[in-house]
């Protein structure tokens, strides 16, 4: 049976213990429950394949899915990803942390498998806004992210939906009922060009102040 862990929010120490707990399962390569902004998502280490392949069993993912990668901050990039545009930098430093995550193309020498065998050459990156979230990802390197939701089914904001067994995972990190919002704007950046693939919590007005030719036409 998975440790579950409750009300760490509003207790400083018993919110450091949650820490170190999410912290010492990741690092063992093991898959954990926490809440994102709008939502709870399997959390594992990016670069432990098999803890990868287990989030996408428990999600019932089709051959090929790559996992959303969770960093703790842009300079992270430099590590996983092609080198930006000083456009492409100047939209994630306005946006990140938060709802905005961006597709783009992986560096060569990195050593993982989100679940697509390194075949698209693509990896979906975000900096979350979520303070138990950002913490942990403080102390350890990428994580790979999904849903608890079955593959294209919505969020799931209450864990006594939760559609797994608990022992399927390690430990999940309870903070209640979340808020239920806009789902993650997502951008696509190639070398010389930022297209909306989806919009969402970041609208289209927002985004234009930096890149004026963006519009739904992109879709």
């Amino acid at each position: 049976m998975a440790e579950r862990i409750r009300s760490f929010t509003k207790d400083p120490s018993k919110f450091d213990e949650a820490v170190a707990a999410a912290v010492k399962y990741l690092n063992a390569g093991e898959v954990i429950i926490v809440a994102a902004e709008f939502g709870y998502v399997y959390l594992a280490d990016a670069f432990d394949a098999q803890a990868v392949k287990t989030i996408h069993i428990l999600r019932g993912d089709a051959a090929g899915v790559a996992a959303q990668v969770f960093i703790k901050n842009i300079d992270v990039l430099t590590g996983i990803a092609a080198p930006l545009t000083q456009l492409q930098k100047d939209v994630l430093s306005s946006f990140w942390p938060g709802l905005l995550s961006v597709t783009l193309k992986a560096q060569g020498g990195v050593s993982w498998d989100l679940g697509d065998e390194r075949r698209l050459g693509f990896i979906n990156v975000r900096v979350p806004k979520k303070e138990f979230l950002n913490k942990v990802l403080e102390k350890v390197g990428p994580l790979a992210t999904a849903s608890i939701a079955f593959s294209g089914k919505p969020a799931i904001t209450d864990l006594s939906e939760i559609i797994i067994r608990e022992g399927d995972v390690r430990a999940i990190f309870d903070e209640g009922i979340l808020e239920i919002g806009a789902p993650t704007t997502v951008l696509k950046f190639s070398e010389n060009e930022i297209t909306l693939v989806r919009e969402g919590a970041v609208s289209i007005s927002k985004l234009q102040p930096l890149i004026p030719s963006i519009s739904s036409a992109n879709l």
